[in-house]
């Protein structure tokens, strides 16, 4: 790297925009969307997609409700133009669908595009040649009135190919390729001629798309552009302006969203944002960005995996796991701090009668996008007690008392220290069950057990305890059930303990429901032990937590 890059390279020059609108605007309503997965997708694949693939991405698109779709870019060879036609041919295209073809401004290429939509209801073609100075001089070598020229020629062949085939409803669209790193005026000079060619009105619009072909500079000057052209093109009403933005410096969702504000009304893009480079503008991100602000985006990705399945299945390109909404980590907490504002979160949101969402960390609930709340909080070495007790919660149903949490978390943070990896719900469990449930090798084991109340109100605990393989009878008498197996446990055993905190609660609901009691003891020593019962009788819970607690004393 240069040491001094201005001496290669230059700022992006700003717009002279003073009176500038859309930094106070917000996103008030869901644009015109444009899939181009089939297309500039498909570009950019090492191996682009067969029919088969391609077929599966244009259902996908479909059922996710995209209605524009640009399929493909039918001069480019046999497998682009059978596909298209197949399309149309076979009657695949739902009528509320309209698909799209892009073609450069050559009369053969226009001429194959429209062959390839012989008998659609409906369809877009795309026409489109580069503007800016760059490829003026260095790719054509010619000057503006000519490069103007091809566009107008192109339109022109566009207006008489569709009046050969009357029976489609055409619709055209425009791009000046190149468009975010051209003169602002020539811009609008030559989307203008193309207009007096096409003469779109209010009912029946030309599309302008105006394209960041290469992402150039920030994202404010792109939607200074945006509105610089729709402020100076005429008839504004007669055309739509289209967003193409790339992500050549990782800001093509907002460059999107500032061009919606800068008053654009359609976005082009792929399925989680593949295309040429760095990708196009992702759609599932901007939509889905929308959404979280309660604002419809009219698409459905209430299943996010099958998006995910399918786009990898017809890309062959891995989906990063931090990709935003859609990525295998992105609802997943793995701190500590993290993990306890998010469990928080949850018993708050659950407590509340309301259904506004309020979770720490997550912008979206799961839920809406068909994940479910098992994998929002995975435990490590770098995880605390709110995500260890959150595992539990989720996978056993049990809701640790907060000092347990504590007391637990130092045992798995030992096993995810000692194994050094993740730790599944399996081996949180296994933990819990080895810290606190009672196993066949304690020294207190359970038998039969009847409970009586004294004629002062005590109670009285009788019970069978075998320990170390001997059977003892054993009776104890206190305030309450818990009380009474401490006293007989002191009095026959010699285990001072002193019950300091006792929580239970059910687990599950219906006529399986089950107990789970938990009981913490301060022992004669000065040390604190917890104990855990779980059975199908509060009262046999709590008789084994007291009991659990003793084995641990």
């Amino acid at each position: 790297m240069l040491r001094d890059p201005s001496t290669k390279y230059r700022p992006f020059p700003q717009i002279d925009l003073p009176n500038r609108e859309w930094p106070s605007r917000t996103i008030t309503k869901a644009p015109r969307w444009l899939s181009t997965d089939l297309r500039d997708g498909n570009q950019a694949l090492i191996d682009p997609m067969d029919a088969e693939k391609k077929t599966r991405m244009f259902d996908l698109l479909v059922k996710v409700g995209l209605k524009e779709i640009e399929v493909g870019f039918p001069s480019a060879g046999a497998t682009e133009f059978d596909f298209i036609s197949g399309l149309v041919k076979t009657g695949r295209i739902p009528d509320d669908v309209t698909v799209q073809v892009l073609t450069q401004s050559r009369r053969d290429l226009i001429q194959t595009s429209f062959e390839s939509l012989r008998g659609a209801p409906k369809a877009i073609v795309h026409l489109y040649n580069a503007v800016s100075p760059a490829w003026r001089k260095i790719v054509f070598g010619l000057s503006r009135e000519e490069i103007k020229q091809i566009a107008i020629d192109g339109a022109k062949i566009l207006r008489d190919c569709a009046a050969a085939q009357p029976d489609t409803d055409w619709h055209f669209e425009y791009s000046p390729e190149t468009f975010s790193t051209a003169e602002l005026d020539f811009s609008v000079e030559v989307c203008e001629a193309v207009m007096d060619v096409l003469r779109p009105t209010p009912e029946h619009k030309l599309i302008l798309n105006l394209p960041a072909t290469v992402e150039c500079a920030t994202p404010n000057v792109y939607a200074d552009q945006i509105e610089w052209f729709g402020k100076h093109i005429r008839n504004r009403d007669s055309i739509a302006i289209s967003l193409h933005t790339h992500n050549d410096r990782g800001t093509g969702v907002a460059a999107a969203e500032l061009g919606l504000m800068a008053g654009a009304d359609r976005v082009e893009g792929c399925l989680l944002g593949n295309g040429e480079r760095t990708g196009n503008c992702d759609l599932v991100t901007v939509a889905l960005n929308m959404y979280t602000q309660g604002l419809s985006p009219g698409l459905d990705l209430s299943d996010i995996d099958e998006v995910v399945n399918t786009v990898t299945y017809c890309t062959q390109l891995p989906v990063h796991p931090r990709t935003p909404y859609a990525g295998d980590l992105v609802f997943t907490a793995f701190s500590g701090s993290h993990q306890d504002a998010i469990k928080k979160g949850f018993a708050s949101q659950e407590a509340r009668n309301d259904e506004l969402w309020e979770v720490p960390y997550l912008p979206i609930d799961p839920a809406d996008l068909g994940r479910s709340y098992e994998a929002v909080i995975r435990v490590n070495s770098q995880s605390g007690k709110g995500g260890v007790a959150w595992v539990i919660e989720q996978d056993k149903g049990l809701k640790l008392p907060k000092r347990l949490q504590a007391d637990f978390s130092r045992h798995v943070q030992a096993l995810a220290d000692e194994t050094s990896r993740e730790l599944n719900a399996a081996d949180i469990w296994g933990q819990f069950e080895k810290s606190y449930l009672a196993k066949p090798d304690d020294r207190f084991v359970l038998g039969a057990y009847d409970e009586t109340r004294a004629p002062d109100g005590d109670r009285i605990f009788a019970g069978d305890i075998e320990v170390a393989g001997e059977h003892h009878s054993v009776s104890g008498r206190g305030n309450g059930l818990i009380s009474s197996v401490v006293a007989a446990i002191r009095d026959e055993f010699a285990v001072d303990l002193e019950v300091a905190d006792y929580v239970e609660h059910a687990i599950g609901k219906g006529a399986n429901v089950r107990a789970a009691a938990y009981v913490e003891c301060r022992t004669g020593d000065g040390r604190t032990v917890w104990g855990v019962g779980i059975d199908e009788d509060i009262a046999t819970a709590s008789v084994r937590a007291v009991l659990s607690a003793a084995n641990r004393a």
